[in-house]
């Protein structure tokens, strides 16, 4: 662990600006599609892939570089994933065709998928219980505004440069990361004992996630009953069975899902509550921006300055819980965070074609603040609780598993989008009628994790929290 106090969080900061960067470049792609397509002469089908290859790689790496760190060190793999991440970023800035941009993408998320399950471990390896709520905090104010800020920076990069800026901007940050983590994360992770490498979980794990991705993506151009869709999406729900009843039968190799932890009530439900929480945000991320190109007739940086009341209330609402999350248990700010999202989806569900962005900033804001509460409080519940000997394998299952949220919620609010949309014209009437319907889907989303917080979460705050759960996963690891 980090001896001074200082070192500690100029290292949280370092991967802060990590995760930053890894959130930034899930969504600052979408305004620069136009002049990517135009330059390299793309098709859609290859549009769809720039975004997609990232994903793919991020679902299929994320689970297994959490145990690697927890066993090869936090330290060495960093400063190896920030490497990649730059390179890969200077490759897409400089692709020259399709095909490499999708390789560079690729890479872009090999780097991204080993740094999020680290990032995240590093606070239960370098803070005690105590502290861990504010630097959880830091972490995920660090992820959650990343995501909108990339139509931002994008679309003030777009006005004065060409495309492959927005891929360069992550270069000065990587260096500032490299620095911070050479100088002030502690060498070497926390040795395990008993067993080698799960090759097989790994493999099964990577297979699995990369079917399930892939066939959720798929769904909205393809249709749900294609047999691309459901051999992808059947075969990994086979595959993922098979990981699992693989995973509880080791016996003298390390998992790559740690049973000891998932047994835990704490950290399964607030995984779980964190997931379904990404569902409906990530949903929100990818039908808002397009009413404000369609219906509103928002240009790149206007669109992206119009999603600044979504992270604002990010903003606000995390700084007020992680005041509040020593008083209040976790369950009580899940459940009103979630509460809080419903009735800001409801009210974008109710957007008429004349309503304007005034209505639109105010449940984009409601939206934010409930779930800067929710996923603080369900992310905190399920990291505070890890000791640190599994703190990579368990951080890492936390994020894995909101990305398949993620993922879900940009197909399944994709396809309530295109059931009204696509073939109707193409007309703001009908897109806006599209949304309300995603809208309420996500209402429902939301409402599911507030019954999954107020019945599941700890009842008590975190900091008795972590003191109790903390023992109980120690003797039971």
């Amino acid at each position: 662990m980090v001896t001074s106090t200082n070192g500690r969080w100029w290292a949280l900061t370092a991967t802060a600006l990590s995760l930053l960067v890894v959130g930034l470049d899930m969504t600052v792609l979408n305004v620069a599609l136009p002049d990517i397509a135009a330059d390299l002469d793309a098709s859609t089908s290859q549009l769809q892939w720039f975004a997609d290859a990232y994903l793919l790689v991020l679902a299929a790496v994320m689970l297994p570089a959490g145990m690697l760190g927890d066993r090869l060190g936090r330290k060495g793999l960093t400063v190896g994933a920030l490497v990649v991440f730059g390179a890969g970023s200077l490759w897409c800035a400089y692709a020259g065709s399709p095909g490499a941009l999708i390789a560079a993408r690729c890479v872009l998320g090999l780097g991204a998928a080993v740094l999020v399950p680290l990032a995240m471990s590093a606070v239960v390896v370098m803070f005690e219980p105590h502290e861990r709520a504010r630097a959880v905090m830091v972490l995920s104010l660090a992820t959650m505004v990343g995501l909108p800020l990339g139509p931002v920076v994008g679309g003030a990069l777009l006005q004065s440069f060409w495309w492959g800026s927005v891929f360069l901007v992550n270069a000065p940050v990587v260096l500032v990361a490299l620095v911070a983590v050479v100088t002030f994360l502690p060498r070497g992770g926390v040795a395990q004992e008993g067993g080698g490498f799960d090759a097989v979980g790994v493999v099964l794990a990577a297979l699995g996630l990369v079917g399930l991705t892939y066939g959720v993506i798929e769904a909205p151009e393809r249709g749900w009953t294609d047999p691309l869709t459901l051999g992808c999406a059947g075969g990994a729900v086979v595959v993922l069975a098979a990981f699992l009843v693989w995973e509880r039968r080791l016996r003298e190799t390390v998992p790559v899902f740690d049973f000891a932890v998932w047994a835990h009530p704490a950290f399964r439900w607030g995984a779980v509550t964190a997931a379904v929480g990404s569902l409906s945000m990530f949903g929100v991320m990818f039908t808002v921006p397009q009413y404000f190109r369609l219906v509103l007739g928002a240009d790149a940086l206007g669109t992206g300055l119009r999603t600044l009341p979504l992270v604002l209330g990010m903003l606000v609402a995390m700084q007020v819980s992680m005041r509040l999350g020593a008083r209040v248990a976790p369950r009580v700010l899940a459940a009103a965070g979630s509460l809080v999202v419903a009735a800001g989806m409801a009210l974008g569900a109710t957007t008429g074609l004349d309503d304007g962005s005034v209505r639109a900033a105010v449940w984009t804001a409601l939206v934010g603040v409930g779930t800067g509460a929710t996923l603080f409080a369900a992310q905190n519940a399920a990291l505070v609780s890890l000791p640190r000997h599994r703190a990579g394998a368990g951080s890492a299952l936390v994020q894995t598993l909101r990305q398949v949220g993620s993922v879900l919620g940009i197909a399944v609010l994709g396809a309530a989008l295109s059931s009204r949309y696509a073939g109707a014209g193409d007309s703001a009437a009908h897109f806006v009628e599209g949304m309300d319907l995603a809208l309420w889907v996500s209402v429902g989303v939301a409402l599911v994790a507030a019954v999954l917080a107020a019945a599941r979460l700890p009842r008590t705050p975190h900091a008795a929290q972590a003191e109790s759960e903390g023992v109980d996963l120690a003797r039971a690891a």
